[in-house]
């Protein structure tokens, strides 16, 4: 498809033009020259018949000009079509994932030299808090200031960790007198055959070297939990309190789940010595099931807390990621594009003979959309971004 990109800057016509001779949306134009997608409607041989006709006074095209990627079949066996509509779904959450920055054509031509969807968050005024996220945040301050066992669960890019950022920030900003404990979780993984799980006596070194960093951890297991349960006495009886938190928690070993009791209930007299905070994507959320038997003590005193996706507050976090860089939506989009990103984001998902509504509208998938949508809009020479072109990206 590069050969007839080339052809058609060759003898001077802009692909909005040739988007309006075929009557198609210049996204669609776009989408098929610079990626090799066929839209499905018009189907494919009427949509290369319209461009032959329109290029027909400069050239003549041969069958070499339109090798692209075919669009696939929606007709067939029911089965066969629930396949395709997975396997489509898949694509999209995984094209969603991958890494967008602003090309310097898009920063020059939307004055977006600070880019609003990329490392955005420096401080915590750049974080856009929907009542959910209000709440989680509340949770993990109350967790760590006065103890208790919770797991934060979402899906990847919903926030998480940057909640987790927010609440250290916080810690520093209010010197407040809480210890945090975090073992690194590098390669960590809930089996020996996929990578390294992280066990009880790593969780506990990790614990110490936090509570006196230069004292070394005892090498046999009791001596190590006498040694840590004597410092988070003297510590506690100095006026400080101690949060565990374990990112990536979706891959520790059930087995490490079990002993996560153990530091729970690590007390000074009756005061709770240790806050657990465990945070991970929904796979976590499968571990911590009432119908999981092994990890039951856990589950009755671990609470989970989900973050869901932004849905009814789309525009308002776009809002908000713009006007830290001076920029007001409406300059950027046209009427019908917040809709249209709505429309990308929320699809259906076949689970075997059912199907499930699914919403990928999480901080990272809007970003990553946003940024490709602002691109192609460069790209195209648009002043602003249409539904179509975000159907299109």
């Amino acid at each position: 498809m590069l050969a007839l990109k080339r052809k058609i800057v060759e003898i001077g016509m802009s692909q909005a033009a040739l988007a309006k001779y075929v009557q198609v949306s210049p996204a669609t134009i776009a989408q098929l020259l610079n990626h090799g997608v066929w839209p499905t409607r018009p189907d494919q041989p009427t949509l290369q018949t319209r461009i032959m006709d329109a290029l027909s006074p400069y050239c003549t095209l041969g069958s070499q000009y339109f090798e692209a990627i075919p669009v696939a079949s929606t007709t067939g066996m029911d089965n066969a079509k629930a396949k395709t509509e997975t396997t489509l779904t898949q694509e999209v959450a995984d094209m969603l994932l991958r890494k967008q920055t602003l090309t310097p054509e898009a920063k020059k031509q939307f004055g977006l030299f600070r880019d609003p969807f990329s490392d955005d968050v420096q401080e915590p005024a750049d974080l856009f808090m929907t009542p959910d996220a209000r709440a989680v945040r509340e949770h993990l301050w109350s967790t760590s200031k006065f103890g208790g066992f919770l797991a934060i669960i979402g899906e990847s890019g919903a926030g998480k960790s940057t909640l987790r950022e927010d609440l250290e920030e916080r810690i520093i900003r209010e010197n407040a007198p809480i210890v945090v404990m975090a073992p690194y979780v590098l390669g960590m993984e809930d089996s020996d055959q996929k990578g390294k799980p992280l066990r009880a006596a790593s969780i506990a070194d990790a614990m110490i070297r936090a509570l006196s960093p230069l004292e070394q951890p005892k090498q046999t297991l009791e001596a190590k939990a006498a040694q840590l349960h004597k410092l988070l006495r003297d510590s506690r009886r100095g006026g400080n309190t101690h949060v565990l938190i374990i990112e990536e928690a979706h891959g520790l070993h059930k087995q490490t789940l079990k002993h996560l009791k153990r530091f729970y209930e690590l007390k000074d007299g009756m005061k709770s010595l240790v806050g657990i905070i465990l945070i991970g994507q929904t796979e976590l959320k499968t571990k911590l099931s009432e119908s999981s038997p092994d990890v039951r003590e856990v589950v009755q005193r671990c609470e989970l807390v989900e973050l869901p996706p932004l849905d009814a507050n789309l525009e308002g976090y776009i809002k908000f990621k713009l006007k830290r860089v001076g920029v007001e939506i409406e300059s950027l989009f046209e009427p019908g594009a917040i809709d249209a990103i709505r429309g990308r984001l929320i699809f259906s998902k076949s689970m075997g003979k059912t199907r499930e509504t699914v919403s990928l509208m999480y901080p990272l998938m809007v970003n990553n959309l946003v940024t490709a949508a602002i691109n192609q809009c460069a790209m195209l020479g648009f002043e602003r971004i249409s539904a179509d072109l975000i159907r299109e990206v």
